[in-house]
């Protein structure tokens, strides 16, 4: 049960990135905006002629800082859309629309609700006895004052209700509204019904929200600490977003009214204050939860870098070097902490410990200090430049960040350095001889591979090579549940946790690997949404197979294994024939030249991820059905068809190589989804020499899609072959 609760609550965290991530983007368009169009400043530096009103300057900035604001003014829905795609599995888009319409049929309903039962007015005035506050509008519509937990409610309901019916069959006479379709229909009356709950039951829990608020506010400086160290443990299990964010957005982090606006959530408070003009100071109180990081992130961690670095055997002290700067830039600059907090996490936890109760007290001194610096996404230099120093040190008193953090860089380096050579810690640089201190590059994997076989490495590509690798680490396709990512971790569910090979994913090269029940979080730094889409592009043609972890340590030549190879002598060897028995004789669709679908020049094909079969190289431009069927499908593009045997065998006949992109430019059909045909019957007719100027390659695969446990197809005639004629066979090895 706690490895469940754990993956959903990994899950829910992920999916808080997708709207987390745009608000770097606002802040800077906020920032810049406000700051440089402040009438303070503009006459402190006398910069009328340039930014005064008026200007063509003054007018981009003012711009700018409108757009910034439109994103914090209606994170609400932006929650409630990016939560939808983060948490739905497939058809993402779907989940998203759904979730946009649920959000203001919500509202709506609230609305509503609040007209019928006189707590508003027809003309927009709030009824006898309802408090400030309580009530805001939310996209123009004046309802209850939810702030991102409203777009939270949306985004995880929709997301539920999206996973579990978007593959929905109804009766034939609703059958227009199966599957995707039924998701907004299905949502859209949920929360009709969740906006009529919600009207009673949200102001008890507004309350518990304020009472709790309160609490944290009431605890002052040591509830600073508590919330630091909390945050910082939460690192390694990647549930820190879903720790902070309430104290960001809502109104447990703090209630504050600016600009005569009553405003929830310490960044949303620091926002607030950073587009009003009449701010003196920015609220320490609303960016106690964040002022503290850049004492540690630019300061701190960089010390506890350089003793690592200064640890290091002499040996090794190059290599350390270059690792460990890297880190320690990627973490003053843009606040990245993971690549150095996880090169000391799994080797020396004790050192993990120093990092979380210095950090936590990093945030506890911020706030004693009445440092006011605000942030989007992290406590790097970018973000301490554009809302710290810009903003001036009346507002902000970001100069006391200096001496404080000059003072961690020493307590780190200090700390780290006696620890590291008292406990003899196995830090980067001070492994054993026998382990380097690299990432795995290319040739390590190519040395892994067995027989070190330079063809089939070249064969892939690296994003593949990589993609293969990960996929075997976590036990194979048919192990994986789920992919996704946040800003550094490639975040994977598995259906067996025991068949994950760590050995095989370090390989890959990650910052560290954290495990939690069916949850796998392989840490690879700012890079991982374009390993995590590769992953998942290289899954859509991987085999739907699992790997035992003993197989994992012999099996890469598999993992590596090309469409054609070039060693006839191996391939000779590979082709020894084991007994079977046939169960079905094959006739060709085609009038053409045979092969076995290995020789395909597709990779996809000829390495059988879309399933076994053979190829024929065309010399008439038809295809014929090549037994009594039913047409499953006809592509749109009408390259390709699909068909179900009256006994149950199903084919795939694929017209050419990349024809997809033709748009059925050279292509005729003859039959439509749904039809019956009789052997021989015309299916798709093609332009061969069209397709040869056009496309990759003219080569027809025939592909069985149904194919059951030991069965294989086996050529019984290569070379020339007539349309219909018996060309394969489906053999049965059990």
């Amino acid at each position: 049960m706690k490895d469940k609760i754990f993956g959903v609550l990994q899950r829910i965290g992920r999916s808080f990135m997708l709207p987390i991530a745009i608000l770097p983007v606002a802040g800077l368009l906020l920032g810049v905006g406000s700051s440089f169009t402040n009438a303070t400043m503009i006459e402190t530096y006398h910069l009328q002629a340039i930014l005064g009103e008026g200007t063509i300057l003054n007018s981009l900035l003012t711009i700018m800082s409108k757009a910034g604001s439109i994103i914090f003014d209606n994170l609400p829905i932006i929650f409630a859309v990016g939560v939808a795609i983060g948490m739905a599995k497939k058809e993402k888009e779907v989940a998203a629309l759904a979730a946009m319409i649920s959000f203001f049929v919500m509202n709506a309903t609230m609305n509503a609700m609040l007209l019928i039962r006189g707590d508003l007015l027809a003309d927009g005035t709030l009824g006898a006895g309802v408090l400030e506050g309580t009530v805001t509008s939310v996209c123009g519509i004046q309802t209850l004052q939810m702030g991102v937990f409203g777009g939270i409610i949306v985004g995880l309901g929709v997301a539920a209700l999206h996973n579990k019916f978007y593959k929905i069959q109804l009766p034939n006479a609703l059958s227009f509204f199966s599957g995707s379709r039924f998701v907004p229909i299905i949502s859209t009356l949920t929360y009709v019904a969740v906006g009529i709950v919600l009207y009673f039951v949200w102001p008890t829990v507004q309350n518990g929200i304020y009472a709790l608020g309160g609490l944290v506010t009431g605890t002052g400086y040591i509830g600073t600490l508590i919330f630091g160290v909390i945050k910082r443990a939460l690192i390694p299990f990647g549930l820190h977003h879903v720790f902070y964010l309430p104290f960001w957005q809502t109104a447990v982090g703090g209630t504050m009214e600016v600009a005569g606006q009553l405003v929830q959530g310490g960044q949303n408070i620091f926002f607030a204050q950073l587009a009003d003009p009449s701010t003196v100071h920015f609220s320490a109180d609303a960016t106690r939860y964040f002022s503290g990081e850049f004492i540690f992130m630019i300061f701190g961690l960089p010390g506890a870098a350089l003793a690592m670095y200064q640890c290091a055997k002499p040996e090794k002290k190059k290599q350390a070097g270059g690792l460990l700067l890297s880190a320690a830039l990627a973490c003053m600059m843009t606040g990245i902490t993971e690549p150095l907090e996880f090169s000391f996490l799994f080797v020396a936890p004790i050192l993990f410990v120093v990092q979380v109760i210095l950090a936590g007290s990093a945030y506890m001194i911020a706030h004693m200090l009445n440092i006011a610096v605000g942030l989007t996404f992290s406590g790097g230099f970018i973000d301490l430049f554009l809302f710290g120093i810009l903003q001036g040190n009346a507002k902000t008193s970001w100069i006391r960040i200096i001496p404080v953090g000059i003072i961690y860089f020493f307590l780190y380096y200090i700390i780290f350095r006696t620890l590291i050579l008292k406990l003899n810690l196995k830090t980067p640089g001070r492994e054993d001889d026998d382990a380097e201190t690299k990432l795995y590059t290319k040739a390590d994997y190519k040395a892994k591979v067995d027989g070190n076989d330079a063809d089939s490495e070249n064969e892939m590509t690296p994003e593949d090579q990589k993609s293969a690798l990960i996929t075997r680490g976590l036990g194979g396709k048919k192990n994986i549940s789920d992919v996704d990512c946040c800003a550094t971790r490639l975040r994977c569910t598995v259906v067996k946790p025991e068949l994950v090979n760590e050995d095989v994913l370090r390989m890959t090269s990650p910052s560290g690997i954290v495990r939690k029940g069916q949850g796998i979080q392989v840490i690879y730094g700012p890079a991982v949404s374009v390993i995590k889409s590769n992953l998942e592009d290289y899954l859509e043609k991987a085999p739907d197979v699992e790997y035992l972890p003993e197989e994992n340590e012999n099996s890469a030549e598999e993992t590596n294994k090309c469409a054609e190879t070039k060693d006839e002598a191996k391939k000779d060897e590979n082709k020894t024939v084991v007994a079977g028995t046939v169960k079905k004789e094959l006739c060709s669709p085609f009038t053409g030249v045979a092969a076995p679908i290995e020789e395909a020049c597709d990779e996809a094909f000829a390495g059988k991820m879309m399933g076994d079969g053979y190829l024929v190289r065309p010399e008439e431009g038809m295809a014929y059905a090549p037994e009594d069927a039913t047409v499953s499908f006809i592509f749109p593009s009408k390259h390709a068809v699909g068909l179900t045997s009256d006994d149950g065998t199903e084919y795939l006949l694929h017209i050419g190589v990349d024809t997809v992109n033709l748009d059925g430019k050279g292509f005729e059909t003859f039959v439509n989804d749904g039809d019956r045909v009789k052997k021989g019957d015309k299916l798709i007719g093609f332009d061969i020499k069209y397709i040869q100027e056009h496309a990759k390659s003219d080569e027809c695969m025939v592909v069985f899609t149904s194919l059951q446990e030991g069965e294989e197809i086996r050529m019984s005639k290569s070379g020339k072959v007539e349309k219909l004629e018996k060309t394969a066979e489906i053999v049965s090895l059990n």
